[in-house]
């Protein structure tokens, strides 16, 4: 089985802080520089599981994008690329504080520039399902290419998924739901699910249904729930340190998007996400 990942890859330069940022002063801090984009961390995590995985974006024609490519290619991820001339890979700088707590400061750069041309036939080749992180459509610059993506895929006969990723990126609920109708499987985490829909309660993502096929919401520390025409399964978090936040949901993606596929109950899709999650927070980054 083969999974299609549609979204951003970039370098992330991680700093861990334990002391409270200065403005217009300095805090010291342990500065790491790693793969990141919230399309690669899940075609990684997916990886890590054992599913074979191509990761389509766009990167930008330097030193960042030829790094990117040959680690995730060296992780066994099959990488369908555009490549842009004009606009540098992405970077995002992610502040990490003492409780692992992250705050990002992305330029998503080439990704801002990912468009219909760049989804292929022969990028989907041999895939059964595709997921698209919810950047590529929230930013309208790329929207277009993202919503040729879903298109493509459905035409193919293939499944389909959605993290929306960014709640405070949420500006206009009602375009994002129809942005995503038809989707099988929308996977927010509890602002997403308020921006949605006003409530952060798992019984509001029933409101969604008829527009995706089932939600999975996750609540942090207060584990996930999966939401279906059948009701709602609630699933317990892993206990893990947090010693880095960033990534946490995109790992939770590939935990649930391989047990799901795989045909598991709801529950044991969801304790798959889970541990995936305990995972990539237990570490420094966003990929395994």
């Amino acid at each position: 089985m083969r999974v299609a990942v549609v979204g951003d890859v970039g370098l992330d330069i991680v700093a861990r802080h334990d002391e409270p940022i200065v403005y217009g002063g300095d805090a010291r801090a342990a500065v790491t520089v790693t793969g990141g984009g919230a399309g690669a961390n899940t075609a990684l995590w997916l990886r890590e599981r054992g599913t074979e995985t191509t990761l389509v974006a766009r990167v930008g024609d330097d030193a960042g994008g030829r790094l990117l490519r040959g680690e995730l290619e060296t992780a066994g991820v099959r990488c369908a690329f555009a490549l842009d001339e004009d606009t540098a890979t992405c970077c995002v700088v992610v502040l990490v504080d003492g409780d692992g707590q992250r705050t990002m400061l992305p330029d998503r750069g080439a990704n801002k520039r990912f468009r219909p041309a760049d989804v292929t036939d022969e990028a989907l080749a041999d895939a059964r399902h595709l997921h698209l992180s919810g950047y590529v459509l929230l930013d309208p610059s790329s929207r277009e290419g993202g919503l040729a993506a879903l298109a493509l895929a459905r035409q193919r006969g293939m499944t389909t998924s959605v993290d929306p990723q960014a709640a405070a990126l949420l500006h206009d609920p009602r375009a994002f739901r129809a942005d995503v109708r038809g989707v099988d499987l929308l996977l927010p985490n509890a602002d997403e699910l308020r921006a949605l829909t006003g409530s952060a309660e798992p019984g509001a993502a029933r409101s969604l249904l008829g527009t995706v096929g089932a939600v999975a919401v996750t609540f942090g520390l207060d584990g996930a729930a999966w939401v279906d025409g059948h009701g709602i399964v609630t699933a317990k978090a892993e206990d893990a340190p947090c010693v880095d936040s960033t990534g946490a949901g995109d790992a939770f993606d590939a935990g649930v998007l391989t047990a799901w596929l795989a045909g598991e109950s709801p529950r044991e899709t969801l304790r798959h996400g889970a541990v995936l999650g305990a995972h990539a927070v237990g570490k420094v980054g966003a990929q395994p």
